[in-house]
């Protein structure tokens, strides 16, 4: 049977309040919740409380929303909690060395990638944007380091061909509170020895950006095809059509004998089966997009009306008149 034990948990998005929820049905004590201070939000720019807090309020849990844990103050109230361990899951704020400390078997989080690669901010994303043929989450005991501490445990899953972030994300979201929670039992029962990490096979998943996701089309069309699906759903990867950006949320490769450099984001072909655009190696045919002010649509329903926009011979990423 396992030792119950009293913990503190840190979180702020979805992602977080999966695992807060698997914690609230353990036979485990939840002591206090924190979560980021509430967000202005939506067109009337009302403060909004994250899933993590909701969560915890329906729960009548006692959450905390420092804006920083600097602070003397913060330490005082954490410590005051008498935790055993504190979970931290997406919670966006820096943990300093006294409050890593302070919970007897110190504090624990869940990342989004097989460590040590992929440490840092956007591991999901990056898994997919590299090509990498699996990933997963590990279980970590923190340190002061970036995603270096020693791991607990692995879980690992298949990134398939036509994987997104979005879909990526549901796989490990569905994937990790159990691992959390085994790992929390075994740390508990003494049935755990905690694996240093390699430093040096890390890397690091730096953040995505919107200049990031304005296609490049001297790439091959294989990054380029990777790069859509790994910046969606945010920020989606876009070039210029005509005098405007649209939004590129379906493609695919075609290779090509040849490639030509003035051929780079040149539209070779243009018919209800895709748009097919030359690139740095191969081409890429595009079969969903979206234009501004619409929703994403099959390539046939946007030839409909602007067939104009991709005559064969165009170049994307140009504001063509």
């Amino acid at each position: 049977m396992t030792q119950p034990l009293r913990i503190t948990f840190a979180g702020t998005p979805d992602f977080a309040a999966r695992h807060l929820q698997a914690l609230i049905q353990s036979e485990h004590q939840i002591v206090g919740v924190y979560s980021q201070p509430d967000r202005p939000a939506g067109r009337g720019k009302k403060l909004k409380a994250s899933e993590v807090k909701e969560l915890a309020l329906e729960h009548n849990l006692p959450v905390f929303q420092p804006q920083s844990l600097k602070t003397e103050d913060a330490l005082n109230e954490l410590t005051s909690l008498n935790a055993d361990i504190m979970i931290v899951v997406a919670y966006g704020l820096i943990l300093p060395k006294a409050i890593l400390d302070a919970p007897r078997l110190g504090c624990l989080n869940v990342h989004g990638s097989i460590l040590p690669r992929w440490r840092g901010a956007a591991p999901i994303q990056r898994a997919i944007w590299a090509g990498d043929e699996q990933t997963g989450v590990t279980i970590m005991q923190m340190d002061e380091g970036l995603d270096t501490g020693d791991m607990l445990h692995i879980s690992r899953c298949p990134i398939s061909a036509t994987e997104t972030s979005a879909s990526l994300y549901t796989k490990l979201a569905d994937l990790a509170p159990g691992a959390l929670i085994d790992t929390i039992n075994n740390l508990a029962n003494g049935k755990i020895t905690p694996e240093p990490q390699n430093d040096a096979a890390a890397n690091y998943a730096k953040k995505l950006s919107k200049d990031e996701a304005n296609i490049d089309w001297s790439m091959s069309a294989a990054q380029i095809e990777r790069n859509i699906r790994a910046f969606n759903p945010w920020p989606v990867c876009f070039t210029q059509m005509g005098r405007q950006p649209v939004k590129i949320y379906q493609a695919h490769v075609v290779e090509q004998s040849s490639n030509q450099p003035d051929n780079n984001g040149r539209v070779l072909s243009s018919d209800k089966n895709g748009v097919i655009v030359g690139c740095g190696e191969h081409a890429l045919c595009i079969t969903q997009l979206q234009p501004q002010g619409k929703k994403p649509m099959a390539i046939n329903d946007f030839l409909n009306g602007r067939s104009d926009w991709v005559t064969p011979g165009t170049i994307l990423g140009e504001n063509n008149e």
